[in-house]
């Protein structure tokens, strides 16, 4: 069954078109990466995907469900995590509590139990600081539970961004630029993490990312953007030897 359907998604900013006839059917299991020069409308689809945006035109349906007119909340309640090109984490508070809010998602206790201090909230609450310990461990970041988010360093931040976003439990995991600004030490260290957390927590991944040697390592399909519209897809090595690929990125094919 296909866990993500995009069907001749089209979308318009004023008289601008950033997407034009888009169409994915991603797989549960599979990392799919979209790639594309900037303003190629990558970020845009992720956006509608996530609710941000109401697409022009056009269907997406994750596990059969329609998306179109769902609130973000309403979509990340359906198994859809994203992290963000540009980091968006809360920066004044801790490492820890940033995971903890993503919890909060699934909790279970109402607003009187938690006022009232009943039990099943300290049970909860218990459990959320548990579960937010283990996916900071994972990430190595452990250590750093109680120091302020913007304390860390950039790496570290965009691994934190991960692991909030694997708190909600999801099935679909969009990543945006998870390499932007990283040294290859931790685009090394990155593409590991990538591969375990997929097979670890059994996720499906559509990947944005402007790394080549993130994109020809890890991702087994790639879909091609340019101008918003789709201009190739196939695997890294049919993309890589596209020439309207090639002559997309300014003929710049050191970087496929």
């Amino acid at each position: 069954m296909t866990l993500l359907q995009i069907r001749s998604l089209t979308h318009w900013f004023g008289g601008l078109r950033a997407v034009h006839d888009f169409n994915l059917d991603l797989l549960p299991g599979e990392l799919v990466a979209i790639i594309g020069p900037n303003g190629a409308g990558k970020t845009t689809i992720f956006n509608l995907i996530t609710g941000v945006y109401v697409p022009s035109q056009g269907e997406i349906r994750f596990e059969g469900q329609s998306l179109i007119g769902l609130q973000p909340h309403e979509i990340i309640s359906l198994g859809i995590a994203r992290t963000f090109q540009n980091i968006r984490l809360f920066k004044e508070l801790s490492v820890l509590d940033n995971v903890r809010i993503a919890h909060y998602a699934r909790t279970h206790y109402s607003i009187w139990e938690a006022l009232l201090r009943l039990p099943r909230f300290g049970q909860e609450e218990q459990r959320v600081r548990y579960e937010a310990l283990e996916l900071l461990d994972i990430f190595g970041l452990a250590d750093l539970a109680e120091v302020p988010a913007k304390s860390l360093p950039y790496g570290q931040q965009r691994r934190l961004e991960m692991a909030r976003a694997l708190a909600i439990a999801p099935k679909l995991l969009l990543l945006d630029e998870p390499a932007a600004g990283m040294n290859p030490a931790e685009i090394d260290q990155l593409m590991d993490t990538i591969r375990w957390i997929r097979a670890e927590f059994r996720l499906t991944i559509l990947l944005i990312e402007h790394q080549m040697r993130v994109v020809m390592n890890i991702a087994e399909r790639i879909k091609v953007l340019d101008f918003g519209q789709t201009i190739a897809e196939g695997t890294p090595q049919e993309v890589q030897r596209n020439p309207r690929v090639i002559e997309a990125y300014l003929g710049e094919e050191t970087i496929l």
